[in-house]
């Protein structure tokens, strides 16, 4: 089997299994729920899960989408995340074979959870965009592409550039523009991608806002001048095809 698809397939099987427990994080840290003690159960009728019915991806198929027990159906975003984060694992695998995949897999595992998150409750939680921007400090210790001084660049313009247009926006309009967390997170992105390809992912995030915007107008549900908009998600799908971009012309 060649390096790449054998990278491109342990990557796979690995992001399925991290999105099964990032998929918990998702649906359950928002609701107070904890998500590190006790064992897996059903969200509806709390029957512990058994080993056959945690495989990830391939149970939900079994069960055909429901619980075995209740009969309830199992929240979809449990699957979608799973293969979401395997899917992410392949392409990693595939365009960087070996340590620099593993942690681009990494990136776009924490990013779908980011998010994910942000689309479910309009929040990034401190923690997770704080584990981010660490391990993009930890892949430019171990030399991955790109050098660790246009990571830190990256870092600061990112958080900057953001924070300073939310905080003229405050100003200007006396409301806000822009979440919190949204700056640390372009900051975080920052210290993956480096400073250069940060103006990019700002465009692509804001072209799929206004694909949104324009698709729910076209479903007759146009969106009013204050709906709250996950920008944050934005940021973190335009980012991980960037890194994917990056790597492929460092190859």
């Amino acid at each position: 089997m060649p390096f790449e698809a054998l990278w491109s397939l342990l990557l796979f099987a690995g992001g399925a299994v991290a999105g099964s427990f990032l998929a918990t994080i998702v649906i359950r840290w928002p609701e107070g729920r904890g998500v590190t003690h006790g064992r897996s159960a059903c969200d509806s009728c709390g029957h512990r899960l058994g080993a056959g019915e945690l495989v990830p991806l391939l149970s939900v198929l079994a069960l055909h989408g429901r619980c075995r027990t209740c009969g309830a159906a199992i929240d979809r975003r449990h699957w979608q995340i799973e293969l979401g984060c395997a899917l992410i694992g392949a392409l990693a695998g595939y365009v960087a074979p070996g340590i620099a995949g593993l942690a681009g897999a990494l990136f776009g595992w924490l990013l779908l959870t980011l998010a994910a998150l942000d689309v479910a409750a309009l929040w990034l939680p401190d923690a997770l965009t704080g584990a981010l921007a660490l391990a993009g400090l930890a892949a430019g210790a171990l030399d991955i592409t790109p050098l660790l001084e246009e990571r830190l660049l990256g870092g600061v313009a990112g958080f900057a550039s953001l924070w300073t247009i939310a905080a003229l926006y405050r100003l200007l309009r006396k409301r806000e523009g822009l979440g919190g967390g949204d700056p640390k997170l372009l900051g975080a992105i920052g210290l993956w991608l480096g400073w250069r390809l940060l103006p990019a992912v700002v465009v692509l995030a804001a072209l799929v806002g206004l694909g949104l915007a324009l698709f729910e107008r076209m479903r007759g549900r146009p969106l009013s001048s204050d709906a709250r908009l996950p920008f944050g998600a934005f940021l973190a799908v335009a980012a991980y095809p960037a890194w994917l971009m990056m790597i492929g012309m460092a190859a």
